[in-house]
């Protein structure tokens, strides 16, 4: 959870002599649009002939609100046997082509250049790479060589909020220099035709790509929403949730069907003593921004949350859980209603 405002004030900023604040936001889409229609028809022509439930399970394609999701390949690759080495070289240049993008766009609306980077933290939980990801990108896009690297792996659709989190601690301790932060995920090339499974299926329903970038700073004379403080919370008995498989083709996807019921019992304390520890209420809270992960995660949060924000958006392609203070101006990158049809889960 991270806590943004425009304007910050007492008592927040209590002991914090220079918030990071944002100075940038961009995202990223891969080339290949998905049609949810015509997903489905792949997944029946994969998994139908295997599976006497699939017609059970196929409402899921338009119980998602998915309209339309981008991938890095084509959707005939993913109807192929597949294996490490190619999974892992699709995920090394798709995931390297998206970054450099959105690395670059960042920086332009930041008005700098790479070489102006102190640091950079890129978060991912769909792939490997060794060297890591942004170590690739130094010599590709011109930063320099001493350029403090921090690869995040394994947090999961958590990835994007406490990516943007460790990014401001690091824009804290080196104050008055700009740290820029990377978060790219190539969900859908954990879809494995060789396993037909209703875990496979709701994976199909709702995975997609995509990356994001923001560069931030702390100390100077530069504007921008305050990144006013984060935390993070790992309910004890919860590793078996959500996660990877090692298979011998890939990642094999871990769906708990008791999310939703995880959510509606143990989030709302973890929030409230969150904010308790702020001096803030969920009554001050302007908005929310989360990663749902699907329609009754979603509900569940809405059941939660309310009456936080004036409406829920169908899910999208947010990378974890943030908030704008409603007594005080709220951040306008995050701000405006989401639409419907856009993007699957990243």
């Amino acid at each position: 959870m991270v806590i943004w405002e425009a304007q910050p004030a007492a008592p927040i900023l209590q002991g914090m002599d220079s918030p990071p604040r944002l100075l940038s936001v961009a995202t990223a889409l891969p080339p290949h649009r998905l049609d949810q229609d015509d997903t489905l028809a792949a997944a029946r022509a994969v998994f139908g002939g295997r599976m006497r439930d699939f017609d059970r399970l196929a409402p899921v394609f338009a119980n998602t609100g998915i309209e339309t999701r981008h991938a890095v390949q084509p959707i005939g690759w993913y109807l192929e046997p597949r294996g490490w080495p190619e999974r892992t070289a699709a995920f090394r240049d798709g995931a390297l082509a998206l970054l450099e993008e959105v690395a670059a766009r960042a920086l332009d609306r930041a008005g700098l250049r790479p070489r102006d980077i102190a640091a950079i933290v890129c978060a991912t939980t769909t792939g490997i790479a060794t060297p890591s990801l942004e170590a690739q990108l130094l010599e590709r896009m011109g930063f320099r060589p001493e350029t403090v690297r921090l690869p995040v792996f394994g947090l999961g659709c958590a990835g994007g909020t406490l990516g943007l989190a460790r990014a401001g601690d690091l824009a804290r301790a080196m104050a008055g220099r700009p740290v820029l932060f990377l978060v790219v995920e190539l969900c859908t090339l954990a879809c494995r035709t060789g396993e037909a499974t209703p875990t496979n299926v709701v994976a199909s329903a709702l995975f997609a790509d995509g990356a994001a970038a923001a560069v931030l700073q702390a100390g100077g004379e530069r504007g921008g929403p305050c990144l006013l403080a984060s935390g993070e919370h790992t309910w004890p008995g919860s590793r078996d949730v959500m996660g990877w498989r090692v298979e011998d083709d890939g990642f094999g996807v871990i769906f708990s069907q008791d999310i939703p019921d995880l959510i509606r019992t143990r989030l709302g304390p973890v929030v409230d003593g969150f904010l308790e520890r702020l001096g803030l209420a969920r009554g001050d809270l302007r908005g929310l921004i989360a990663h749902p992960g699907g329609a009754k995660v979603l509900h569940a949060m809405e059941e939660v949350m309310a009456p936080v924000g004036e409406g829920w958006p169908t899910p999208g392609r947010c990378c974890g859980p943030a908030a704008t203070c409603r007594r005080r101006a709220s951040c306008s990158c995050w701000s405006g209603a989401w639409r419907p049809g856009r993007a699957g889960r990243t």
